[in-house]
């Protein structure tokens, strides 16, 4: 006899065999993708529409001061894979969709493109990936014919360059059809036969992720408020608003995770298991036209990117798949103010074209990633864009009623050079802002101050709340002395090991218990 949680089963009873064949039927799936997949992590993407973008080797010092280890680039540009050599960082390489019809209707060419485009960067530049095209089905449908044909390639060149690098291509969120209950989703049927499930078994074949551009923010807008805007936030929800699959009689308390099991379960329906999803591009937007766009906010921004990385720390999973973190590119490092079409194009971004961010994330146990203001390293300095004019008033205002401590910027001291009206400002603003306790508030001085991350001190000038101001103060190092973080990964953790039996035979037998659940259905 066997007994689990006071339930006594015969060990040959019809009831034991059938627990016993459902259970390995459920692990097998848990087998398959706990056998590819590594711990996950956060990556960012980076577009270059953006005027005055950053120099290759700028933007690498950028990247590393900012704890980013992944990053996902829409093109081969040889300059910055160049300067992302020996950094550790690693790199998703696109492939443009206007590269498409020739690299796939030449193997020579695909042939061609890898040996010129990547081999000579490795190793010393981590290609982690090659994404071929972006949402081809949607953004360039004629040359859909060819991109299969152009993966298959890529992957024959790559391999015989004695290369390992997976090959896939970012797909659409709206090729599932019916999204929710995620159960019941499917690919659309017009793509299945002729690309998807070729696609898939591409995929199956060269353990590569199926790639996916996925957008709470999207479903959100367009289910003209059946979903709560909390619910695609992250934001907790009462039971009684969470979205229920009734086949499964699984909740969702986010879109996000509804989204990602959405693919899963439409690449079960087609009988294919054990093929990751890889989110090559999600986030929110910043600022947008409020008559077409009102969600499209600084605050709300702030609040879906910081709890999706906050999700994804937790490595929880999705409710159908809690073993399995997704990794992720958020959309994107900087705002790409040269992007035609609505305003909200343009600013997608976590930072600015000059390294300042656009919003501070609140995440804590992450470190300086991403502008991180857990750090207590925020500075507040003079914007680029305010009136000089207005900078003035700010600056005399801030030395006088304001009662910031600005002898520092008085001749001959540490930091009157360069003497100019910003860098004055900008000392004397983040004086105030950290006597303020860098409170809501403390850096508008009428819209010309801006915070930032980025340390503004300089040479002997060291601003209130910098690390060295610290170090100077409690043992008297050198001002200039640093800690290395390059070559660190703050989101590959190791996972410890999980009782998956243990934890699916107590999913079998709870099965079998009556129960009462609510059914609230947001998205049909």
């Amino acid at each position: 006899m066997g007994t689990v949680t006071g339930i006594t089963i015969s060990t040959y009873s019809p009831l034991f065999l059938h627990l016993f064949h459902l259970f390995f039927l459920s692990l097998y799936p848990v087998l398959s993708l706990s056998a590819q997949i590594e711990a996950p992590f956060i990556g960012v993407t980076i577009g270059t529409s953006v005027s005055n973008l950053l120099s290759p080797t700028d933007l690498v010092s950028f990247l590393k001061s900012q704890q980013i280890t992944h990053v996902r680039l829409y093109d081969a540009d040889t300059s910055l894979l160049s300067a992302l050599a020996n950094t550790g960082i690693k790199v998703l390489v696109g492939v443009p969709n206007n590269e498409l019809i020739a690299l796939g209707s030449s193997p020579a060419t695909a042939s061609a493109w890898v040996t010129r485009r990547l081999a000579p960067f490795i190793p010393s530049t981590q290609i982690s990936g090659i994404a071929v095209g972006d949402e081809v089905p949607n953004s360039l449908p004629s040359a859909l014919p060819v991109l299969l044909p152009a993966l298959q390639s890529l992957r024959n060149a790559v391999l015989s360059n004695n290369l390992s690098i997976p090959v896939s291509t970012p797909l659409p969120f709206s090729l599932i059809q019916d999204p929710f209950p995620p159960s019941q989703s499917f690919f659309n049927n017009s793509l299945t036969q002729s690309f998807i499930v070729p696609l898939l078994g591409f995929l199956s074949n060269t353990s590569s992720p199926l790639m996916v551009n996925l957008y709470p923010y999207y479903a959100f807008m367009q289910s003209k408020g059946v979903v709560p805007l909390d619910n695609a936030l992250f934001k907790p929800l009462p039971p009684s608003l969470e979205m229920v699959d009734t086949n499964t009689l699984l909740h969702y308390t986010n879109v996000y995770d509804a989204m990602v099991d959405a693919v899963h379960f439409s690449m079960k329906n087609l009988n294919f298991t054990g093929i990751s999803v890889l989110v090559t591009e999600t986030g929110w937007p910043s600022y947008g036209d409020h008559s077409v766009e009102p969600y499209a906010t600084k605050d709300n921004a702030d609040t879906y990117n910081s709890n999706l990385i906050k999700h994804v720390l937790e490595h929880t999973g999705t409710p159908s798949h809690p073993e399995f973190t997704s990794s992720l590119y958020v959309y994107e490092l900087f705002d790409e103010d040269l992007n035609p079409g609505p305003i909200s194009e343009a600013n997608w971004g976590l930072f600015y074209g000059n390294g300042t961010p656009v919003y501070l994330l609140h995440v804590s146990g992450t470190g300086g990633f991403l502008a991180n203001d857990t750090t207590n390293r925020t500075f507040c300095v003079a914007s680029d864009d305010a009136d000089i004019k207005a900078v003035q008033a700010a600056l005399d205002w801030a030395c006088g009623p304001g009662r910031a401590n600005c002898s520092e910027i008085q001749p001959g001291e540490s930091c009157y050079e360069p003497n100019d009206v910003r860098s004055h400002a900008s000392y004397s603003f983040n004086n105030y802002y950290q006597m303020q306790g860098r409170g809501s508030g403390s850096c508008y001085f009428q819209g010309a101050g801006m915070v930032t991350t980025s340390d503004p001190s300089h040479g002997s000038c060291v601003f209130s709340g910098s690390k060295r101001q610290s170090n100077l103060s409690s043992n008297g190092s050198s001002a200039n002395q640093t800690t290395s973080n390059d070559g660190s990964n703050i989101f590959r953790f190791r996972r410890g090991e999980e009782n998956y039996a243990k934890q699916f035979l107590y999913l079998i037998l709870s099965l079998l218990m009556t129960f009462s659940i609510t059914n609230s259905n947001f998205w049909t």
